[in-house]
């Protein structure tokens, strides 16, 4: 019997997956899926490869569902969708694998514990990827999970890149730069390989730009440098997250404005960054259409922020040869990339006007000394291919090896 996999991206109130035929020479997706509302009224849709509607369902006062019983419907359907195949695994994207996890693992209960307490650090994100793994458990105890790490990507990259100006105890105590949204960047650097080998192998900032945002420093297709640490709260102004923020405003608003850390825990992700600035939406095209001055400056102070941590990233690759936006904003918002291009415009990007507002694969001009594209991501192909990858391997021992350490140098001179 053929077989499949299940890749899921699982947040606190939505569910993004897809379900990927095991084919040579790698995963097909064969339908793609996301579970909206749940704790409200959820509602499933359901998409083929074309787009076409396989399934629209709503449980209408459905808001005391658990995620047992949700998952039970998707695999319900999956199994009547699969055509003979049976579920080999399922790929979970699992936003921190901390200093361990270097590679995709299958979960055991020693890796759920350990990836338990790293939940502080992705307070968005984590115990939501975990609990859909609790929820899978409890309805198949016997299907392979695999847990696959926005972390890992970043791992090998130069020490220095890594490291707070911190007593050195707290950095061995795993207080250090991590980095995120790799499973984006790691599809983004195999895709720019397969359509522009040249660049790829030169130095590239790659712009995740959505309602989570960061930037990758790339060079020969290796994280280099990022603009996420410790958590995905640093780097870039985001949707609802600030991004980085003076130390000091944090000790202040404990100390003076006597907030609980609850409370500017809550700030910090959820009230700030775009929303925060605006005070209309976290939705770039609400602000686009927004009369309002200050989604203006929301808007501005976006794409500032975004050429200001670009210029930083260029110093840690020692030059500039291609910028790929990628993303919900990076892919679809012809605006932003234009502003963002033009105060990068000392670098030698000459962006091609048409080019941008059609949102064209090459968005520079010929005579451009940056080449800038736009790339779209696929987190879900790159969970199922880590997850093939690992069925083709036998699995992946539960403890999976720790990361190498990462060396001291430099990429150097490269390619102009």
């Amino acid at each position: 019997m053929s077989r499949a996999i299940i890749s899921l991206n699982a947040g606190s109130s939505s569910i993004k997956f897809g379900l990927f035929a095991l084919e040579a020479p790698g995963p097909v997706r064969t339908a793609a899926g996301k579970l909206e509302g749940v704790g409200l009224s959820p509602r499933l849709t359901i998409r083929d490869a074309g787009g076409g509607l396989l399934l629209d369902r709503t449980w209408a006062g459905g808001g005391d569902l658990t995620h047992e019983a949700l998952f039970e419907d998707i695999f319900s359907w999956a199994s009547d969708h699969l055509e003979g195949r049976e579920i080999a695994a399922i790929g979970h994207r699992v936003v921190h694998g901390g200093s361990r996890y270097a590679a995709p693992v299958v979960v055991d209960d020693e890796v759920l514990a350990e990836l338990d307490t790293l939940s502080p650090l992705a307070p968005l994100h984590q115990p939501h990827n975990l609990a859909a793994i609790r929820a899978i458990r409890s309805v198949d105890g016997d299907l392979p999970q695999v847990a696959c790490f926005d972390t890992a990507f970043h791992q090998g990259r130069p020490a220095v890149a890594t490291r707070f100006a911190l007593p050195r105890a707290l950095h061995d105590q795993g207080i250090r730069r991590y980095g995120f949204h790799g499973l984006s960047y790691e599809y983004v650097a195999g895709g720019l390989g397969a359509v522009d080998p040249a660049l790829a192998r030169g130095r590239v900032i790659a712009a995740h730009l959505g309602n989570g945002a960061s930037l990758c420093a790339l060079h020969d297709g290796r994280s280099v440098d990022t603009t996420m640490g410790f958590t995905a709260l640093d780097g870039l102004m985001m949707g609802t997250r600030c991004g980085a923020l003076d130390p000091g405003v944090v000790l202040y608003l404990l100390s003076q404005a006597r907030m609980t850390p609850a409370a500017v825990e809550d700030l910090l992700y959820a009230q700030s960054g775009l929303l925060g600035v605006s005070g209309v939406s976290s939705d770039m095209r609400r602000l686009h259409e927004s009369a309002h001055p200050h989604a203006a400056e929301a808007i501005e102070l976006f794409t500032w922020r975004v050429a200001r941590e670009a210029g930083a990233l260029m110093s840690s690759l020692g030059g500039l040869d291609g910028i790929v936006f990628t993303a919900g904003i990076g892919e679809n918002d012809p605006a932003v990339r234009a502003t963002i291009c033009e105060r990068l415009a000392w670098t030698g990007i000459d962006l091609d006007r048409e080019a941008n507002a059609s949102n064209a694969p090459v968005i520079s001009t010929p005579a451009s000394r940056v080449t800038v594209r736009i790339l779209p991501t696929n987190e879900e192909l790159m969970i199922a291919r880590h997850v093939s990858a690992v069925l083709r391997a036998g699995g992946t021992p539960p403890t999976a090896p720790r990361a190498a350490t990462p060396s001291h140098s430099q990429p150097g001179a490269q390619t102009s």
